[in-house]
């Protein structure tokens, strides 16, 4: 080697080669590349925020969805109203009234609903002195219900007054109410005495029995009779809901 001459250029094996080759680029080239680094995570976090708005979105999609298809479509025929009747009649009966509400809902067009309704009554499919015994015979039997709650509950459905009583009238022949109001205190007080068959009954728990039978349907008289009978103890006033 002369003397005077530069000495050669050893690289350094600590400095990586990719800060070589990005010391060698041209500053434009530099501020592209930042720009598009930028870019994708712009991007990124773009994709990640309408994915977490559309996974959270989502299942009131599906609700509306259902919502929209489960809601039946308007009828615009006489038979397409009168097999929407027959079929709700094949799940159980219904009264005039309930049944005119539900194929009104079914259908705009009101002719249509009298029609069909005529329909009906004529078959012998509608019939509310039918559905009155019917219905108090289920209520009383299956229930175990007293006659104010069957009475309100057919009016409710529209029937009349006179078709009530008169249905009432011949339950009235076969049952026999004082004998439902002692099965059912006799059910309750074994469920709240359990196994300490000599305990006391609170006035709360006399109170609750009350109640209960009341809003059964049973006339506060005969309930008091029975339940005084039954546990010795005097019944506390409590509101009649027929009244």
């Amino acid at each position: 080697m002369e003397c005077g001459s530069p000495a050669p250029a050893f690289s350094d094996p600590a400095v990586p080669q990719t800060q070589k080759a990005a010391a060698r680029l041209p500053h434009s080239t530099q501020i592209s590349a930042s720009l598009c680094a930028l870019c994708v995570s712009a991007l990124s976090f773009s994709l990640f925020f309408l994915f977490s708005l559309f996974t959270s979105l989502l299942p009131y999609f599906i609700l509306i969805l259902v919502f929209s298809r489960s809601r039946p479509r308007k009828l615009d025929t006489e038979q397409e109203l009168y097999d929407v009747a027959l079929r709700a009649l094949t799940r159980r009966a219904h009264s005039v009234q309930e049944m005119k509400q539900k194929l009104a809902r079914r259908t705009d067009n009101e002719l249509l609903v009298r029609v069909v309704m005529a329909r009906l009554k004529e078959n012998g499919q509608l019939d509310d002195e039918r559905y009155a015994k019917q219905f108090t015979r289920n209520r009383t039997e299956s229930r175990k219900q007293g006659k104010f709650r069957i009475a309100r509950d057919l009016r409710f459905r529209g029937v009349s007054d006179k078709l009530i009583t008169s249905a009432l009238e011949e339950s009235a022949e076969h049952t026999d109410p004082a004998a439902m109001v002692r099965q059912r205190i006799q059910r309750k007080l074994k469920s709240f005495r359990g196994p300490k068959t000599s305990e006391k009954f609170s006035p709360n728990k006399i109170a609750s029995i009350y109640g209960s039978l009341l809003r059964a349907g049973f006339p506060s008289d005969l309930i008091r009779k029975e339940l005084k009978a039954l546990t010795s103890e005097p019944v506390p006033e409590v509101e009649d809901p027929s009244e």
